[in-house]
């Protein structure tokens, strides 16, 4: 019973903050604050307040809520475990069968680079201290590598 007077009250509240926000010509926001302050007065119309105020106190219910949490932490462990290891059983096993196949298909053209060039590495020189051009021919071999 007072719960019914409680959202009856919060509704009534909210009416008449929804008609001062008319009053000030902000009639969306208005009409918005009206139907949020309708939604008590439904529910207890409807008497989901009393089902909830019956669920509240049962020792059955909360046990419930218990095991749908279990189940929930259950789903969401496989699922975490499954992202781990790389999707469901059968998604595996094509990805192993696809590791046989080569990874180059055997019409693809030849790289656009050639190979890198290499006197440099196999020089006997020794590498100079200070700073020079050369120091930077092994970035910008990788970059052309890369394409950049």
């Amino acid at each position: 019973m007072i719960a019914e007077t409680v959202c009856s009250a919060v509704s009534a509240a909210g009416l008449g903050i929804a008609v001062v926000t008319a009053y000030r010509k902000r009639f969306l926001a208005a009409a918005r604050i009206a139907a949020y302050s309708l939604v008590p007065v439904g529910l207890v119309m409807t008497g989901v307040v009393g089902w909830l105020a019956d669920t509240a106190f049962s020792p059955t219910a909360w046990a419930g809520f218990g095991v749908l949490g279990a189940a929930w932490l259950l789903f969401a462990g496989t699922r975490a475990v499954e992202r781990r290891r790389g999707g469901t059983r059968a998604e595996r096993r094509a990805a192993r069968a696809g590791a046989t196949a080569p990874a180059v298909a055997p019409t693809a053209s030849a790289p656009s680079l050639g190979p890198g060039n290499r006197s440099a590495a196999g020089s006997t020189k020794a590498p100079r201290a200070t700073g020079s051009t050369d120091d930077f021919s092994d970035i910008e071999a990788i970059l052309k590598k890369h394409g950049i």
